[in-house]
């Protein structure tokens, strides 16, 4: 085997970590977010104040993993730190559209004229905000928040009909930047 591939991921000041076998667990001011990572390639390990993410394959694959595993660890703390924002825009040509949040579900009325109301579940953690038309959705959990919005866009779907024509919808206009 050839040499072991090492990512350090340094934990914020602020943030307790848990590691525990392949699950990570970060907890800071009241939020908390957990991960289990299934794979056979790495092996994780808290050194201090970092998380030391390895592995002692040479595959390409191996190394890509422990590489992906320890941006996934980053988030999970920079989400702590700051919440993820998506935003996301409500357009209409034809029929006006409704969105309100009713529990833990977006309910969408009168897309292109529709007489049921269309819903998006939103993912445990995470807020969503109607202001005109302008959603706002927010979490500390990056894949739950970009799952929230990614459902609302997705439940605005209109198929059989030409979309170069028919642009009715909810799309998501701006992600997380990139740190």
């Amino acid at each position: 085997m050839a040499g072991k591939l090492v990512e350090s991921v340094a934990v914020p000041d602020g943030i307790t970590a848990e590691v525990e076998g392949r699950s990570v667990r970060l907890s800071a001011g009241g939020k908390e977010n957990r991960r289990n990572f299934k794979s056979g390639f790495i092996a994780l390990k808290k050194n201090g104040n970092n998380i030391e993410v390895w592995t002692e394959s040479h595959k390409k694959n191996a190394k890509a993993e422990c590489i992906s595993v320890a941006s996934h660890i980053r988030n999970m703390a920079s989400g702590l730190q700051k919440d993820f924002e998506y935003r996301l825009e409500v357009v209409f040509s034809h029929f006006p559209m409704n969105v309100a949040v009713k529990g833990n579900v977006v309910e969408i009325n009168n897309l292109a004229g529709a007489k049921f109301a269309r819903k998006a579940k939103i993912a445990e953690g995470t807020k969503v905000e109607v202001k005109g038309k302008d959603i706002i959705v927010r979490g500390h959990n990056k894949e739950k928040a970009g799952q929230t919005a990614a459902n609302i866009e997705q439940a605005t779907k209109i198929s059989g009909k030409d979309v170069r024509i028919f642009q009715d919808g909810v799309y998501i206009t701006a992600k997380p930047a990139k740190e």
